[in-house]
């Protein structure tokens, strides 16, 4: 939500030198379901967004819902999609976005969507995110602003 506090795992997929995307230790491959941070392909502007498919996945989005290589990634609710980190429930009020026709992703990149998927500029109008890119793996909001001090994985 707008205005949370999320604490990120910098070191999640490497250390690098700082202000670099020169990686001195390799760390873990992105997984689907990560929440990730990355600079905006288009300006620049810090962004967090959920890594939906990776390297070699085929994937589509209808209605909002995330399609990998043919199976659907939400159950009998459109609102809630499984991957590898657990449930997501997404947010549909402002509808699903635009569609994305089934694409595969190259190798070394993401795609992320935003879960408020009505109300999100994210890969589908920016393309892929290369792995290099991500600063880190959010691990949970520490601080929403409209209750203060929480805990809520990501």
């Amino acid at each position: 939500m707008p205005g949370d506090h999320v604490l990120v795992s910098k070191s999640a997929y490497g250390y690098r030198i700082p202000f670099t995307h020169q990686v001195l230790l390799p760390g873990d491959a992105p997984v689907r379901g990560d929440v990730v941070i990355f600079d905006s392909p288009e300006d620049g502007v810090r962004l967090i967004k959920r890594v939906v498919a990776v390297g070699g996945d085929v994937v589509a989005v209808r209605g909002g819902n995330v399609v990998i290589d043919g199976q659907p990634r939400h159950q009998s609710s459109h609102t809630m999609e499984h991957y590898q980190r657990g449930m997501v429930r997404l947010n549909l009020e402002h509808g699903g976005g635009p569609d994305l026709l089934p694409v595969r992703v190259p190798p070394g990149f993401v795609l992320v969507l935003g879960d408020h998927r009505g109300n999100s500029k994210d890969g589908r109008f920016f393309g892929f995110v290369p792995i290099e890119a991500l600063y880190g793996r959010a691990r949970g909001v520490f601080w929403r602003t409209s209750t203060g001090p929480t805990w809520q994985p990501l």
